[in-house]
C-alpha cells in the first residue's frame, strides 16, 4: 500500500504495518530519491529487519538493480568486546569497507537504519572502544569521504528496538516504551501527517529560504551565547550553507537526514575561540557522555570535560589533529518538532535536530563554494578541517542567542532565546 493509498486513512487509523509502510515508502522516495537502476547498500540493526524488509521491497518496486543490506548484532558486538584477543580492538575489515567505497563509486545509494543500543559500550574498557572506533574509521575512510563529499544519495531514518526505546523512556514497561518512542519516530519523521511527501517538499522549502538568507549574509563567523556558553565560531572562506535536501554528485536530489531541521555550514578551523557547554548527551558508539564542556584557543580544544564518558571524549579529541576542530556549526531552532516533544532521544539522529549544535571532525566539502571539486590541500587553505571522525552534539537551548558578524565587527541577530529572528 502507496503512501497515497494510506492517506485516505486519518494516521492514526493506520495500523503499524501501514505506519511502517509508510516510513519506508518515504525512506525511498523522499530519503534516497532512488533511480531506477541504482543498486542500494544498506546497514540496519539486527531488530530492525521488518522496516529493511519494507524498504528493500520499496526500492525494487522503485526500480533498484541490487540491494544488500548488512546486518549489525549487538550481542555479538559485546561478545567481541567481553572475549576477542587484544589485536582485535586495533583491527577492522579493511576488505569489506573497501568493497562498499567501491559499491559507492559504482553508483550505489547508501542507507542506514539507525537503532542500536545507545549505551551498549558503557560498561566496556574505553581504550578498546576508542582503539575499535579507530581502527574502524580509518578502514571506512574511502566510503566516508564519498558520503561527506554529497557523491552519492543517501539517508539515515530510525527504527525503534527495544532497548534503545528502554534508555527513552525509563521506568516503563517494554512494550509502552516502545509504542511510545515509535510515536515520537513517526512525528519526528514527519510521517504522521495526511501526505508525508508534499510535507517534506514544503518542509524542504522552508529550510531553503533560510539557507538562501544565511548564504546572502556572508557572515564571517557566528556568536553562540548562553548563560553556560560563549563561543565564537568562524566561518570558512567561501562556505555554503546547506540544508534540507541537496543534490548529490550523481546528479539524485536526496533527503539525507530523516528527520531534519538544521541549517548548517563548514567553520574555518583555525577560527574557534571560547567556551562552550552541552545541552544534550552525546551517545557515541555505544558509549554515553554527559555534561561535555570545553574551551576552544585558534580553533583547537585546549581543555575537555565531562561528567560521564570524560575518558572515551578525551580518546575521541585525541583521534587525530583533526579531532579537536570543527567540521560543522548548525542553526535550528528550539520550536523544531523534536525540541518541543521534550523527549530526549538519546541519539544523534534526532537530538542534533532538536537544538543547534556542532560537529567534532571532518568538514563538507559540499559547504564550499566548488568544494566538490577541490583536493585537501585546497580544502584547508580555506579552512576547511579535515579527520577521520565526524561528531556532533548539541550546544543550543531555548536561552541561546546567536549573532552573525561580519567581516567588519558589526553584529546582526539570528536567533534569540533559541527562535530564528
Amino acid at each position: 500500500m502507496s503512501v497515497a493509498e494510506t492517506a485516505v486513512k486519518t494516521f492514526a487509523e493506520l495500523s503499524f504495518e501501514e505506519k511502517l509502510d509508510r516510513l519506508a515508502e518515504v525512506a525511498v522516495k523522499v530519503g534516497l530519491g532512488l533511480r531506477e537502476g541504482q543498486e542500494l547498500i544498506m546497514t540496519a540493526p539486527m531488530e530492525a529487519l521488518p522496516l529493511a524488509r519494507k524498504i528493500t521491497e520499496h526500492a525494487y518496486k522503485a526500480g533498484a538493480l541490487l540491494v544488500t543490506t548488512f546486518y549489525a548484532d549487538d550481542p555479538s558486538v559485546l561478545a567481541r568486546f567481553e572475549n576477542a584477543p587484544d589485536a582485535s580492538f586495533d583491527y577492522a575489515p579493511v576488505w569489506l569497507q573497501d568493497g562498499v567505497a567501491a559499491g559507492f563509486r559504482g553508483g550505489a545509494a547508501r542507507l542506514a537504519i539507525a537503532g542500536a543500543n545507545p549505551a551498549l559500550l558503557a560498561k566496556q574498557d574505553p581504550a578498546k572502544v576508542s582503539r575499535a572506533n579507530v581502527a574502524a574509521s580509518k578502514a571506512a575512510k574511502p566510503a566516508m569521504e564519498l558520503i561527506t563529499r554529497h557523491e552519492i544519495n543517501w539517508t539515515i531514518v530510525a527504527y525503534a528496538t527495544p532497548e534503545w526505546a528502554k534508555l527513552v523512556f525509563p521506568g516503563e514497561p517494554e512494550a509502552i516504551a516502545v509504542a511510545k518512542l515509535w510515536d515520537a519516530i513517526f512525528v519526528a519523521s514527519r510521517i504522521a501527517v495526511d501526505d508525508p511527501v508534499k510535507e517534506w517538499q514544503e518542509h524542504g522549502s522552508r529550510l531553503k529560504k533560510r539557507v538562501d538568507m544565511l548564504n546572502a549574509k556572508r557572515f564571517h563567523s557566528l556568536h553562540f551565547k548562553s548563560p553556560i556558553t560563549d563561543l565564537t565560531v568562524g566561518l570558512a572562506d567561501d562556505h555554503l550553507w546547506a540544508g534540507g535536501g541537496t543534490t548529490a554528485g550523481n546528479g539524485i536530489y536526496c533527503q539525507p537526514n530523516i528527520p531534519t531541521e538544521e541549517c548548517f555550514t563548514t567553520p574555518h578551523k583555525d577560527r574557534v575561540d571560547g567556551t562552550v557547554k552541552a545541552t544534550k548527551p552525546l551517545s557515541h558508539q555505544g558509549t554515553l557522555i554527559e555534561n561535555i564542556a570545553v574551551r576552544f584557543e585558534g580553533g583547537k580544544i585546549v581543555e575537555a570535560t565531562a561528567t560521564a564518558g570524560e575518558d572515551v571524549l578525551n580518546r575521541l579529541i585525541s583521534t587525530d589533529e583533526g579531532a579537536r576542530r570543527l567540521g560543522e556549526v548548525a542553526l535550528v531552532p528550539h520550536s523544531s518538532p523534536i525540541a518541543q516533544s521534550g523527549v530526549l532521544f538519546w541519539n544523534t539522529l534526532f537530538d542534533e535536530n532538536a537544538a543547534s549544535h556542532i560537529a567534532l571532525g571532518q568538514a563538507y566539502s559540499t559547504c564550499l563554494i566548488g568544494g566538490e571539486k577541490m583536493d585537501d590541500a585546497a580544502l584547508a587553505k580555506l579552512g576547511a578541517n579535515s579527520s577521520l571522525i565526524h561528531v556532533d552534539w548539541m550546544i543550543g537551548s531555548g536561552e541561546m542567542d546567536v549573532d552573525g558578524i561580519s567581516t567588519d565587527g558589526s553584529a546582526e541577530p539570528l536567533m534569540r532565546k533559541g527562535e530564528w529572528v
